[in-house]
């Protein structure tokens, strides 16, 4: 069975939880950004990677805002589930931005990224990365593939959301990047099951087709 929760930060409780037991063999768990668990590669940090790689379930996340970009790159990208990802420990794999994934005879699109408004408080290469915004070639790739597809999937999995979300969550949608514009070209042109996503610290359904995640860990056919 796939499950989805959203902003991790990597706080390990949440995969020590009652929700997280339920989890079996061969389960999928996908994060929706802010994974958190790759930051300063310390050797800490690394001993829980790859406690995180042992689970008897996948680990899967694309990132967020509160992700280390340059130590992700370090990762080898494989082969998975149909698409490109890359493998972080074991059993945990970061999916890639506009990469589609049959889980569970699900196709599954995911693209992480987003906007740190508060860069400005942050360290450029240490606690902020510009490339959390998406480049025009990944915006092309992501839209090439979802063409393969007929432009029809059954979940998409992000980070943020499109500045239509924002406007019914009272975010700030005047402000509106090439990653929401992009989104909002997404939900305009595919058709899809359900939409979700974290950044928000919300858990919260949005109908008809979204759903802000957070602390929950739910099914993701349930919803």
């Amino acid at each position: 069975m796939i499950y989805v929760t959203g902003d991790m930060h990597a706080d390990a409780t949440r995969l020590k939880s009652r929700a997280a037991k339920q989890l079996k063999k061969q389960d999928t768990l996908i994060v929706c950004g802010d994974f958190g668990f790759v930051w300063d590669g310390s050797k800490k940090e690394q001993k829980m990677l790859k406690w995180l790689g042992k689970r008897p379930y996948s680990v899967l996340f694309v990132e967020g805002t509160h992700d280390n970009l340059d130590l992700l790159a370090q990762y080898p990208e494989v082969d998975y589930s149909g698409g490109k990802a890359r493998q972080i420990s074991g059993n945990c794999y970061q999916l890639l931005r506009g990469e589609i994934y049959t889980i569970e005879s699900d196709a599954i699109f995911a693209f992480g990224g987003g906007e740190s408004m508060d860069m400005d408080t942050r360290v450029q290469g240490e606690t902020w990365w510009p490339g959390e915004l998406p480049t025009q070639e990944e915006l092309g790739h992501a839209r090439e593939n979802l063409e393969k597809h007929g432009n029809v999937v059954d979940y998409i999995v992000t980070h943020t959301a499109s500045s239509i979300v924002n406007s019914f969550l009272d975010m700030d949608s005047a402000h509106v990047n090439q990653l929401a514009a992009f989104f909002d070209e997404v939900s305009q042109q595919v058709r899809y099951k359900h939409w979700f996503f974290g950044s928000y610290h919300l858990d919260k359904v949005i109908p008809p087709k979204y759903h802000a995640m957070y602390q929950e860990i739910l099914p993701l056919k349930a919803l």
